[in-house]
């Protein structure tokens, strides 16, 4: 991890939805702070499981999740969000009928009673993204799906992650979008926010990433510098639409 300090890590993770079949086998993946490290792959591949179990939302049959030096692999989800890890949902998950303010302050639930910090954290994301401030007082569901996506990221950075969790962000979007995407990322990444990201789309992950890995049914099947992996013409015809 380029010498970096690990501020998470799954390992030897072991998962499915029966007993009868796993969907994540012995999988081991680490992330050094300040960087970004990509998950790609196809549907199926398990990506968006791996996010649930490092999120809480799932518990691994087996294997360990440390997050800034503790084991996590007990701790539920929501108590996972005041130690600074917050995951970002596929699909722009949304409250549609309410306001882009109330979905924002939803994301600062974790230290809502310190009203101050709440409302200049709003205001700093209403600053960050001028769109959202045009829109703070109309639905959610009323956006673009541009808009709703960046919505969801911002809801996310109220909650001042250590370390964002992004499951299939340009899902949906448009090429316009997803270069916009694109460009918040890189913001993020100069900024020192840590991110999880799985992707299947291969270019916006190599031109965001530190690091690449590959998924495929359940298995880490390559994992290394962001340039190595895309760079490398075997992985890319396999397995990166190269």
């Amino acid at each position: 991890m380029s010498g970096r300090f690990e501020l998470a890590a799954a390992e030897d993770i072991v998962f499915g939805y029966t007993k009868s079949a796993p969907v994540i086998h012995s999988v081991t993946i680490r992330v050094a702070e300040h960087e970004i490290t990509s998950i790609l792959g196809s549907n199926g591949a398990g990506k968006s499981t791996l996010i649930k179990l490092i999120a809480g939302t799932h518990s691994p049959w087996s294997g360990q999740i440390r997050f800034a030096g503790e084991q996590i692999a007990a701790v539920p989800a929501w108590a996972r969000v005041p130690r600074g890890l917050v995951c970002v949902p596929s699909g722009r998950s949304v409250f549609a009928d309410q306001s882009v303010s109330e979905n924002l302050l939803l994301g600062a639930y974790a230290y809502r009673r310190d009203s101050a910090r709440v409302f200049a954290n709003l205001d700093s994301m209403f600053d960050r993204f001028e769109v959202l401030g045009r829109l703070r007082d109309r639905a959610a569901g009323t956006l673009s799906g541009g808009e709703q996506q960046i919505l969801c990221i911002a809801r996310g950075l109220m909650a001042r992650p250590k370390l964002m969790l992004l499951d299939e962000p340009s899902l949906g979007l448009g090429p316009q979008a997803v270069d916009g995407l694109k460009s918040l990322l890189l913001q993020l990444k100069k900024e020192g926010t840590t991110i999880l990201m799985v992707e299947k789309l291969p270019g916006l992950a190599a031109g965001v990433s530190d690091r690449l890995a590959v998924m495929q049914l359940g298995r880490i099947v390559t994992e290394g510098p962001a340039d190595v992996v895309a760079g490398d013409a075997a992985i890319a015809r396999a397995y990166l639409g190269g």
